[in-house]
């Protein structure tokens, strides 16, 4: 199985002077179940090469099993640092994508056209989706085949309103994921701050936080395997 791991090359945090990027685990997390599961990892960004990480998230309280794993990986940090350019992606070359969160994906990749466009090829296809924490958000304008929202009437979770005010930066992000996702029609639910909590909605399959990573990608695992592509 094939499969492509999208990440931010957004580095600022509005107008803060702080720095912002992808979240560690969320990405640490399912590049290793993936990995482990037999799969040919792909990762891309908007920028190609280096992506930005949040460095909050690669701070003493933050960091997991799979953070210093894959610290510790000189494959995964080298195919880090030479993420492709999303811009020359083909859909058709993957099985599914999984889409880490971080606060970057809120700035760049929502509005991204190549990345709107690679998130209505998967689903056209019919292929698995999953995006974790704020990266539920880049679901905002995308769009089905009947061009309707794709999260219309369609169950679905993200970082939600009250983890968003327990980081502060409730007047820092563009928007809101739970309030944008609401916006586009879509049933949000949510299970309590900062617990794993994933959501299934046929192939679509979102993650509400970054202890929801590893689950969301066994999910789509799991997805590949009921399809034969495991």
């Amino acid at each position: 199985m094939k499969v492509l791991i999208v990440l931010t090359s957004h580095d600022t945090l509005g107008d803060t002077g702080r720095k912002t990027g992808f979240w560690l685990e969320e990405l640490a997390a399912p590049y290793f179940a993936f990995r482990d599961a037999g799969a040919d990892i792909t990762l891309a960004s908007p920028k190609g090469g280096q992506p930005p990480l949040d460095p909050v998230s690669n701070s003493p309280d933050f960091q997991t099993d799979d953070t210093r794993r894959f610290e510790a990986d000189a494959g995964a940090i080298a195919a880090l640092a030479s993420t492709v350019k999303l811009s020359e992606v083909d859909a058709g070359d993957y099985d599914a994508v999984f889409y880490p969160g971080g606060h970057g994906p809120l700035w760049d990749l929502t509005v991204d056209p190549a990345s709107i466009a690679l998130i209505e090829a998967f689903n056209a296809a019919e292929k698995p989706m999953g995006l974790v924490c704020h990266a539920p958000g880049v679901l905002r304008d995308v769009k089905g085949a009947d061009g309707a929202p794709i999260v219309k009437g369609r169950r679905v979770t993200g970082f939600s309103n009250t983890e968003e005010e327990g980081v502060g930066l409730t007047n820092v992000v563009p928007y809101l994921v739970e309030d944008a996702l609401k916006a586009k029609g879509a049933e949000f639910v949510k299970g309590e701050d900062w617990g794993s909590f994933v959501v299934e909605d046929g192939l679509l399959i979102t993650g509400q936080n970054p202890a929801s990573s590893a689950e969301a990608a066994q999910r789509v695992i799991a997805a590949l395997a009921a399809r034969g592509a495991a």
